[in-house]
């Protein structure tokens, strides 16, 4: 609390500072202009100047703050977008390898159970071992990938997460 006011007193100063020092400069001028009795001349540019500059030094630190503090509330959604986006994309990658290593699959055929769980197992496993460990996490672990996948795949309609997704996951877990 010391220290706020402190603070607020030392701006208040600098406040001070800055305006009292262009008038006691006009003070100089009109003191030692030549005896004019029908002009005075007043440097109000200068006085916009001064001004200027005073609330520019106190209002630019306030909006660089105010900057901070939004840039900090919104980073957070921010890594939760980009982070969605990496998972998304680790996904269809993993599951488009599966699908070219794990035989038996033709191009655009539903896929059958066991052929499902070999595929979810293969991705899973394939994510494992090239994705950085926080992407893993970040999806869930292994089980919440091999949910991911389980969802990206073309399955006979006879599939369910019960006898497809269950088996590539308790493969998963022996390894």
């Amino acid at each position: 609390m010391t220290r706020k006011v402190l603070l607020a007193a030392l701006a208040l100063a600098c406040v001070v500072f800055s305006l009292v020092v262009p008038l006691a400069a006009f003070a100089a001028e009109v003191v030692t202009a030549p005896a004019a009795p029908t002009a005075v001349v007043l440097p109000w540019g200068d006085w916009v100047v001064a001004i200027g500059q005073a609330a520019t030094a106190v209002l630019l630190p306030v909006l660089v703050g105010l900057i901070s503090k939004a840039v900090y509330q919104v980073a957070p959604w921010a890594m939760l977008f980009l982070t969605q986006k990496r998972i998304e994309q680790m996904a269809q990658a993993v599951t488009d390898y599966a699908l070219n290593a794990v035989g038996g699959i033709a191009k655009g055929q539903q896929l059958t159970v066991p052929v499902g769980s070999a595929v979810i197992a293969k991705a899973v496993q394939r994510a494992i071992d090239v994705v950085p460990a926080k992407v893993v996490a970040a999806a869930g672990g292994p089980n919440g990938i091999a949910e991911i996948v389980f969802r990206k795949l073309d399955l006979v309609p006879e599939a369910t997460a019960a006898n497809t997704l269950a088996p590539a996951q308790a493969a998963i877990q022996t390894k």
